[in-house]
This record gives C-alpha cells, structure tokens and sequence, in this order.
C-alpha cells in the first residue's frame, strides 16, 4: 500500500515538523506609495523569501500589491477609540515613564505619532486573534509608534526600520528613542543614519545598515560617443533638501560658459512653483525643464539616454536631509557619471575622483566647469563609470540585501 501524502505531496511526517512561514506584519504610513520604489521591492523579496507577510497601510493606499491584499485603515475607525482610548491610555501610562511623556517637535510628528496610536488601539483586538510572529514598521514614524504600541498591549515583538527623515526631520521623530529601544533589531540603509541613532543612546548591536537593492540589474551603456550637446538629470522630489535652487544656478553658470546642454529634474513637490519662477529669473527655460514625477519605467528610460546625473542635496532649515537617494547608486549601475554635494550619505557611494565627484552646491562654478569637461574625450569618464558600477554590484544586490533582512526577521523571534 502506498503511503498517504499531505496535500502539498509531502509525508505527513515530514509536514509535521516543516517550520511554517514566518508571520511578519508589515505597517507602512502608505501603501504602495509610487514615489516609493524601495518599499515595493522590499516587500516582493520577503515575498520571494517565502515569508507571509500581511501589509497594512495606515494612511491611504490600500488594494493589492504582488497578490498580497493591502489592509488601509480608515480614519472614520478612529471613532472606535471614544470607548477604547481610557483602556489604552490606562494600558500604556503603566508602562510609559514620565520623562517619556515630552510634547512633540512638530505638528507632522505629533500627527503622524497620532495616527499611529490610533491604528493600535483599534487594531490591538484584530492582532490578538491574529498575531503576527512579528511587527514590522517600515518607518519610524507612525508605523514604529503603532509597532510600539501593539508590543506594549499584546506583547508582540516588532522591528522597524528607520529612515533620514525618521532621525533628522525636526531633531528626529520626538518618541525615537523610547519607540527604536524595544525594537528587536532595526535596520537603516546608511552608515551615516546608524552613527547618528547610536549617538543618541540606541544599542549598536541592534542596528543593521542594510542598503536597498535592484532585483535584477540592467547592462552598463556605455558613454553616447558624440556629447557636445550635454544631457543631464536630476531624480528628486521637489522640496527643500533637494538644493534645486542651488542646481538651477550651476545651470545659469554652464549657460554662461556656452555650453549647450538640456536639463530634466524629473519629480513633483511643494517648491515647483518657486523653481518654475527661479527658471524664469535666470532665462533657463530653453535648457531647463520639469517634466513632474515619471513611472519607474520612464525613469530608467532617462537614465539611459543621461550623460551626468546631479545631486545637490543640502541640510533643510528643518534638518531635514537625504540619506543615500536610491537614484544614485541607480544611475551608478546604468553608466551614468554622478556629479554630488557631500551632505548626507551620498558620500558612502560617491568618493570624490572615483565613484564620481563630490562639489559644494555653493561653488557653481566648479559644477559647470566640470559638467563642460564631459564633452571632451577622456579615460578618466569610464574609469570612473565603471568603479561606480563595481560598487552598486557590492552593495546594491536586492537579492543579497534581502536575505539580510530575512535573516534578521528569523533572528527576531529567538526568545
């Protein structure tokens, strides 16, 4: 007689003592975000990982993302909370010290802390009869306030990553500290943005710097042969940090030198009115456009027709500042020359002379000097491409990258 099989094929015996697939409860602020490539490839390699992931957008978004149902929580639950809110308060004051309880730095913090506590105490009763292995918060805003929330009421463990805006907007998020302290493990995409959470007082054996990654990655074009009419690019949202005002004055200076050259600073924002205008002050309309956001795909099409991509990234009056922007080490790995500014992390794939060049936005000047070089033949442009595609291969592999962070998520549930 033939032996009975499991439904998946497998003896029973063997079935019995498979390990399930790890329940890993992904909270996002909003889900899936177009502007937030690095997130959608991130939840389709734990995917790929075999993990069962359950995404939750807090704020918008919602639907299906790579057959996963998105859960969107709407706002009109948050009348449950008439009734919920003394229990949690009661909950959480047991176990909140009073040098915890220190008023926001922003309104936007204490709206996105708002929004996370909201989620919790609405969904703490739908996570006890269903609960996760583990939380994760994709940011350390209001997912990491619900992630710390859910742990303080059901004892969940959770994990959070934390972003450039999460540490530096305002001073950073203003419960980072009390929320990122519990956390299993947190991961950050900078060498920078972990220097910057130990030296507020976080376990540095807690921190990973895992970067993001490409899933596959395209071949390296080479430099267009004839460049007399330059092609540049700028991939950046359209706020403060960016530098574009610094940007469109580099552009005025390589008008200046008589250089021929098309710009596109490709992305939407709150500042586009302002540049529209600085465009017009400094009669860059013929070389300079703004073509608002592009899909992923249109993106990759600009890059394969760029020749320099510029990056003039700054500290924003609100300390507000990029990490590493994923379009760098993008750029780096389709064979476009990187021209950065030395703020933040981009000086992790960026090495001055290298990887690509590294200027101060406030010396112009210097931009459009360098810029007008690239349409003279030289060695040194494809020794340079090529060094940056050698070091977005090391660190930039979405593949590699991910079972990182699956191992991390493994790691988490150890008691």
């Amino acid at each position: 007689m033939s032996k009975r099989l499991a439904p998946d094929g497998l003896n029973p015996r063997l079935a019995a003592v498979r390990p399930a697939p790890i329940r890993v409860a992904y909270l996002f602020t909003t889900f899936p975000q177009p502007t937030e490539t690095f997130l959608q490839r991130e939840v389709r390699a734990m995917i790929g990982r075999g993990l069962d992931l359950r995404l939750y957008s807090l704020f918008g978004g919602g639907g299906t993302f790579a057959g996963q149902p998105v859960i969107k929580f709407s706002l009109w639950r948050l009348l449950e909370l008439l009734w919920i809110i003394p229990w949690v308060a009661l909950s959480l004051l047991k176990s909140v010290s009073a040098e915890q309880l220190h008023p926001p730095r922003s309104l936007l913090a204490h709206q996105l802390d708002a929004l996370g506590a909201g989620f919790a105490g609405v969904f703490y009763p739908h996570f006890r009869r269903h609960p996760p292995d583990l939380v994760h918060a994709a940011w350390s805003g209001a997912p990491a306030t619900a992630a710390w929330i859910l742990h303080r009421l059901n004892g969940h463990r959770y994990s959070t990553a934390a972003h450039a805006y999460d540490i530096y907007e305002h001073g950073g998020d203003w419960w980072l500290r009390e929320k990122l302290t519990e956390a299993r493990f947190i991961h950050t995409s900078t060498a920078m943005g972990r220097a910057t959470l130990v030296e507020r007082g976080l376990d540095p054996a807690k921190i990973h710097v895992i970067r993001r990654g490409l899933e596959n990655f395209p071949p390296c074009r080479p430099l267009r042969p004839e460049r007399t009419h330059l092609r540049l690019l700028c991939i950046a949202r359209l706020v403060a940090k960016k530098g574009l005002d610094h940007q469109l004055r580099i552009y005025r200076a390589l008008a200046d030198q008589g250089v021929e050259f098309e710009a596109r600073i490709v992305g939407e924002g709150p500042e586009r009115g302002r540049l529209e205008e600085q465009i017009s002050a400094l009669k860059l309309a013929r070389h300079v456009k703004l073509p608002g956001h592009l899909s992923q795909q249109a993106v990759w099409e600009d890059l394969g027709r760029a020749d320099a991509l510029l990056h003039t990234g700054v500290v924003a009056a609100t300390g507000d500042r990029d990490g590493l922007p994923n379009v760098i080490p993008e750029a780096m790995i389709a064979g476009v020359l990187v021209l950065t500014s030395p703020h933040a992390a981009t000086t992790e794939a960026v090495t001055d002379g290298q990887t690509g060049w590294v200027l101060p936005v406030d010396q112009p000047v210097r931009w459009a000097e360098r810029l007008a070089g690239l349409r003279h033949p030289d060695p040194a442009w494809d020794r340079v491409r090529l060094s940056a595609r050698a070091w977005a291969e090391d660190n930039y592999d979405g593949t590699r990258n991910a079972q990182r962070l699956a191992a991390l998520f493994e790691k988490a549930l150890i008691p």
